[in-house]
């Protein structure tokens, strides 16, 4: 047992024995180490004016991501560094390349956002030495700018791609044998445990450390990118306690690649899962992009989306849809059961005391088989779902449906099936006359909220509309009709 977490910021080695579980990465920056460029804004991980870097080992490489440390705990820190703002520049004060470019840019106007800006980019900057438009996009789809309208801060990308510096230059290329060396002598197996009043926080050594953890303490909060838990806190001002921390455990990480469909261990994040996941389903991935911003995919993990348990979680309607099936463990053993029936209700799923999801496996789509996936928001990017919906159709040899499974989020107080429609469409020819007769069996099977994010009617209509557009988009219909339908849903 230990005490205490350890991990990095910026050079300095931090140990922290007195700390609350729900103290934010946010707070202790700016509160306990004065590093006030990390900005709040939102404080939910949408706006992105907090975004720092957070370094980890991964098979034995060092590897940076782009955080949220609004809704990031500092107990998720142990072994790791992080990198903020005043990092860059150097110690003349030159500024990095990132920020020489959004300065000659004019990339910054009121300057708030800017900080966080600058992390996202160097976070692009050290993986990807010329990248597109779409991928400088992608990595700012977590960053909001009230001033700019993003076209200079898109230059400034495009600029410092063209006309790298010597990697002697950069602060974390400089130091990146040191900083390895020093974040394996914090690794251990020991489990750690911090008490602060009657506060706890727990950070389990091992897989088999958390199924005793969990055993000894079954009302605990289990925390793994704390995309969801974070606002709890942020926003509903909720005591978590105990806490436990999960996002360290690398067995818990793996993604097994077999010839029926994939195994993704529940601490897999969403960026990890993505290239995997884009080869070998690919309208799965294009759902993945549209989950939040760079900062959130490089936290939140699909096992946390389904173990949550949240009626608009984007992942569990096309995991249903695929015939997913989710494996519990805790100390007494696993088990595993369809994803589709470990949703109960609103709010419960079927674990018991002490178990945890431990992994899912995701079968590829049937062969010859369509399978799509859409995401209705108000925004395109960083959004929440209205509604989502997967579809996974099978014809037969003749045109007929042989097989169909369609599951929706947002419509009902779990992901659901929609076994109605899908039975009045099985064996049926798969024409417009056939999904008209069958979209409104819709009716039968849900029976939508209204509420901030869209109306009970819109949500209906909605899933009616997308039966129809599954349907252009896989009869060979003309092309017209299937922009049509793309626009019009």
């Amino acid at each position: 047992m230990s005490d205490s977490i350890r991990f990095i910021l910026n050079g300095e080695d931090i140990t922290l024995s007195g700390l609350r579980p729900t103290e934010t990465l946010l707070d202790f920056l700016r509160l306990n180490r004065r590093l006030t460029g990390t900005k709040e804004g939102c404080a939910e991980g949408d706006c992105g004016a907090c975004t720092v870097l957070v370094g980890r080992l991964i098979d034995g490489g060092l590897y940076y991501e782009s955080v949220n440390a609004c809704i990031r705990f500092v107990g998720s820190l142990h072994a790791t560094h992080v990198v903020t703002v005043e990092h860059l520049a150097a110690q003349n004060g030159t500024l990095h390349p990132v920020q020489q470019a959004l300065v000659d840019c004019h990339g910054s106007q009121c300057g708030f956002c800017t900080p966080g800006f600058v992390m996202s980019l160097y976070g692009l900057w050290l993986t990807t030495e010329k990248p597109s438009r779409a991928q400088i996009e992608k990595s700012l789809q977590g960053n909001l700018c009230r001033c700019t309208g993003y076209e200079p801060i898109v230059k400034a990308a495009e600029q410092v791609s063209q006309k790298r510096p010597s990697a002697l230059f950069d602060p974390l290329e400089k130091t990146r044998a040191d900083i390895i060396a020093r974040l394996w002598a914090m690794q251990g197996g020991d489990t750690i445990e911090i008490s602060e009043g009657e506060d706890r926080l727990i950070v389990p050594g091992s897989v088999s450390a958390l199924a005793q953890v969990l055993a000894d303490e079954p009302t605990a909060t289990v925390v793994a990118g704390s995309t969801d838990v974070g606002l709890w806190v942020t926003k509903q001002m909720r005591r978590l306690n105990p806490v436990v921390f999960i996002n360290h455990l690398t067995d818990l990480q793996k993604i097994t690649v077999e010839d029926a469909g994939l195994t993704i261990g529940a601490g897999v994040t969403y960026s990890r899962a993505f290239a995997v996941i884009a080869e070998k389903i690919p309208a799965f991935a294009n759902l993945i992009n549209r989950i939040g911003g760079e900062q959130v995919r490089n936290m939140g993990t699909i096992g946390g989306n389904i173990a949550n348990g949240s009626p608009i979680g984007d992942t569990p309607p096309p995991l249903i849809a695929l015939g997913a099936t989710v494996k519990l463990r805790s100390a007494a053993g696993a088990r595993s059961l369809p994803l589709e029936d470990f949703f109960i209700d609103y709010g419960k799923q079927d674990r018991n005391p002490g178990e945890f999801v431990e992994s899912i496996f995701v079968p590829y789509p049937a062969k010859d088989a369509h399978f799509a996936v859409y995401k209705i928001s108000k925004r395109r990017d960083e959004d929440i779902s209205a509604a989502c919906g997967a579809f996974h159709l099978s014809l037969d040899s003749a045109g007929n449906v042989a097989d169909i499974s369609i599951a929706f989020g947002g419509m009902a107080g779990t992901p659901k099936r929609a076994r109605t429609v899908e039975a009045e469409l099985i064996g049926k020819p798969w024409t417009e006359a056939t999904v008209m007769a069958a979209r409104n069996a819709f009716d039968a099977d849900y029976t939508p909220l209204t509420d901030w994010r869209a109306s009970a009617e819109y949500r209906q209509l909605t899933a009616k509309n997308l039966l129809i557009r599954f349907y252009l988009e896989t009869s060979g219909a003309p092309q017209e009709l299937k922009r049509f339908a793309m626009a019009e849903v």
